[in-house]
Formats: C-alpha cells, sequence, structure tokens
C-alpha cells in the first residue's frame, strides 16, 4: 500500500510539473485574453510596411525596349544602378500594375523606380523623360 501512495505522489509531482513546464513553453490555454492589451493598427503606416517587406525602392534611366502587357513585363536598356552596384545593361522587369505599361512605347526615354521582391524586380512607377 505505501508504494501504491508513493508512486501516486510521485505522479502527481511529474504532472503538476509537466503542467506548469508548458505554461510556462508558451501555452496559450486559459489565458485571458480580455487583459491583455488591444494592439492599435492606427499607429501603423500600412505603406512603410509594405514597402519594408518589399525592400527599398531603387531609381533607373534607360530606354523601353519591349512591353509585354499579357505577362506584365517591361524590357529597359538602363544605366548603371548604384543602389545595387549595377553596371548599364538591358533586362526585363515585372510591372506591379499592368497600367504602367499605358503610359509607355518602345524608345521611350524612361525614368524609373522598383523593388526586389525575392528574386524579382518590380517596377512601382514609370515616367517617359
Amino acid at each position: 500500500m505505501k508504494q501504491i501512495k508513493a508512486f501516486a505522489t510521485v505522479f502527481a509531482i511529474l504532472l503538476a510539473a509537466a503542467s506548469g513546464a508548458h505554461a510556462q513553453s508558451g501555452g496559450m490555454k486559459g489565458m485571458d485574453m480580455k487583459s491583455a492589451p488591444a494592439h492599435d493598427m492606427s499607429m501603423h503606416d500600412m505603406k512603410g510596411m509594405e514597402s519594408a517587406k518589399s525592400g527599398p525602392t531603387h531609381n533607373g534611366v534607360g530606354t523601353v525596349q519591349k512591353t509585354d502587357p499579357a505577362k506584365g513585363t517591361v524590357t529597359i536598356a538602363h544605366g548603371a544602378v548604384k543602389s545595387l552596384n549595377w553596371p548599364a545593361m538591358t533586362m526585363s522587369f515585372a510591372v506591379k500594375d499592368k497600367a504602367l505599361l499605358d503610359k509607355i512605347v518602345p524608345g521611350a526615354k524612361v525614368a524609373f523606380g522598383f523593388v526586389q521582391n525575392g528574386q524579382d524586380f518590380v517596377v512601382t512607377e514609370i515616367k517617359s523623360q
């Protein structure tokens, strides 16, 4: 009988210790969320959050080689881009908004802004010069 009581006591201690470890490890069950402070999103600038996600805006100047409205891309022969240590080259960019392609034609000299989004470079603004 003493062995059963001892086993039950040890089991209860282990069970209590496991419950305490779970609570300390971030278990959320049973937390009183009503007393947690509310997070006020009105304090945040959502535009800033979007640009932080995609990285800084880089600027380039070049000549439009071709546009592909179906794919939403523009190919530009551009000068060096100092912010990325790029030499002058010709490359295709995705465009953030296909309506940007309505503003340009092949052969047009343009100034453009773009961001890196993962492996892609996306034109966010473009103006004929």
